[in-house]
């Protein structure tokens, strides 16, 4: 049984930084992409980075220059850092992994509030 599990998030002022992490685990043979998104409140889920197994990642527009993405194969986990927080970063972080276990399958782990007040 894979799980993801985020943490990290909290309550901080614009301007702040924040570390989220998503942790892995169960029977893991092998990642593919992992990604955060988030999701606030009356919006739709959005894709904020992604990272390959290869390493190469992405960001949304809103966000390059302000977070990275990393990812420490060695421990099954995937981290968000997330400098310049601003007031629009608020919402709920949502941790996906398309990996293999008994076959490929996608992940999602249960959230991470963030919230950013002006």
């Amino acid at each position: 049984q894979v799980q993801l599990v985020e943490s990290g998030g909290g309550l901080v002022q614009s301007g702040g930084s924040l570390r989220l992490s998503c942790a892995a685990s169960g029977s893991i043979f092998e990642f593919n992409a992992m990604r955060w998104y988030r999701q606030a409140p009356g919006k739709q889920r959005e894709l904020v980075a992604g990272i390959t197994s290869g390493g190469s990642t992405n960001y949304a527009e809103s966000v390059k220059g302000r977070f990275t993405v990393s990812r420490d194969d060695a421990k099954n986990i995937m981290y968000l850092q997330m400098n310049s927080l601003k007031p629009e970063d608020t919402a709920v972080y949502l941790c996906y992994a398309y990996l293999f276990s008994s076959g490929f399958h996608d992940y999602w782990g249960q959230g991470t509030q963030v919230t950013v007040s002006s």
